[in-house]
């Protein structure tokens, strides 16, 4: 028989209502812990009577579906601005199932407030207890119903409400931009992959992903219809991870569809076990991205002053860069030669008619686009908040040098929590 979730203790559930009476600026930040306990309901029961607006981790992504007036989007360096605006100002920062994570909390920078108090409901003493917080030691679900039956009458003033619903307005705004493509006929950037996507998804798919650029672009943009469409494995950042997540999601959930989003260097980490879906008839959809290198890293070299260097599937040049031609690389060929169907689209109207037909499918089916870079059509917003990504204190390169002096600068700003 199974065990009940561990039940709060009354007087920590008075002392944290107590706290939150106080707070002018709260702000929740959920975590996987809402999913593991199925809180959805109870977290979307405590904001509604309350109005306190609701930022998500990578795990909590979908704890309250996206159009909710209170959810604000994802938190800290892969952020929205809306949420990490309201993070910097925050006076009480809610944390529910969540471990705070070096992204989370913009490596220790986020949380800005001079008199920021913390508050955390989570199964896990050990976590609970971080920076410093008054504690709720218990299941999500149950320190939340017992929390807003705690609080009853209470809600945060309107000039605070109207503050952040105006953010969010703003927000997605930028997200319509992003997923927006003027020309139908061109080829698409990855964040309008993502619009077409988005377009065909009902509530139910689920898309997944694990590594790369994508997991940025997808906690900022990503419109989570419901808690279990957004599935990400971040913790670690696995390479490979999407294909077999994909298949153990859609035997778990037969007659869900469910996406894979996978870049091209990724894909090459993992791509055998399109052999065991086509083996056994699982039909998983794959969305491969394709723009001919190592884009996050090349992107994360350039800004710790590396300059891109090897990221690029490209032949050495004369003088020994990796600046010749791009190489031969085909992966839907190589999609295809495991047996999966594979298409083709080269723009972003092909492409919304490829992910239409892939979903319809009864055959695990591969939508391939080669995208466009962020050099030549707008792609996501830029990071919202500061990574920690260690940069050479030694150095005489003129991009590493820079890159030293801009990391001293947002070093300087983190803060312990006591």
């Amino acid at each position: 028989m199974a065990r009940p979730p561990p039940r709060p203790e009354a007087a920590e559930v008075a002392a944290a209502a107590r706290t939150i009476r106080a707070a002018r600026r709260p702000l929740i930040v959920a975590g996987g812990g809402v999913h593991h306990s199925e809180a959805e309901q109870a977290l979307r029961a405590l904001v509604d009577a309350t109005g306190i607006p609701v930022a998500s981790t990578q795990a909590g992504k979908g704890s309250l579906r996206y159009d909710h007036p209170a959810d604000i989007g994802g938190i800290g360096h892969t952020g929205t601005a809306v949420a990490d605006d309201l993070a910097r100002t925050a006076d009480l920062v809610i944390g529910v199932g969540t471990r705070y994570s070096d992204f989370t909390t913009a490596s220790a920078t986020l949380f800005a407030a001079p008199a920021v108090r913390f508050l955390n409901l989570n199964i896990t003493p050990f976590d609970a207890h971080k920076l410093g917080a008054t504690t709720v030691v218990a299941d999500a679900r149950a320190a939340l119903e017992a929390l807003t039956a705690e609080l009853a009458g209470h809600r945060v003033d309107e000039t605070y409400e109207a503050e952040y619903r105006q953010g969010k307005t703003a927000w997605e705004r930028r997200v319509d931009a992003a997923y927006a493509a003027e020309d139908e006929t061109a080829r698409p950037s990855q964040t309008q992959v993502l619009g077409a996507l988005d377009a065909v998804v009902g509530d139910d798919d689920v898309v997944i992903n694990a590594a790369g650029s994508l997991p940025g672009d997808l906690h900022k943009l990503w419109r989570a219809r419901s808690p279990r469409q957004y599935h990400l494995e971040y913790g670690y950042s696995c390479m490979g991870y999407e294909i077999p997540g994909a298949i153990g999601v859609r035997l778990a959930a037969p007659g869900t569809p469910v996406w894979a989003l996978v870049g091209d260097g990724t894909y090459l980490m993992m791509p055998t076990e399109i052999v065991t879906a086509v083996q056994e008839g699982i039909n998983i959809n794959i969305v491969l991205f394709q723009n001919h290198g190592y884009a996050s890293i090349g992107g994360l070299s350039e800004t710790t002053g590396a300059e891109r260097f090897g990221t690029a599937y490209r032949f050495r040049a004369a003088d020994g860069q990796y600046t010749g031609d791009p190489l031969p690389v085909d992966l839907a060929a190589n999609a295809a030669s495991l047996g999966m169907d594979v298409l083709r689209a080269k723009t972003v109207r092909e492409l919304r008619d490829a992910l239409a037909e892939a979903r319809a499918s009864d055959r695990p089916t591969c939508v391939y686009v080669e995208t466009e870079t962020a050099d030549t059509v707008s792609g996501a917003p830029e990071a919202q908040a500061w990574w920690d990504v260690p940069v050479a204190q030694t150095a005489t390169r003129p991009a590493a040098v820079k890159a030293r002096e801009d990391y001293d600068r947002q070093a300087a700003a983190r803060r312990r929590h006591l």
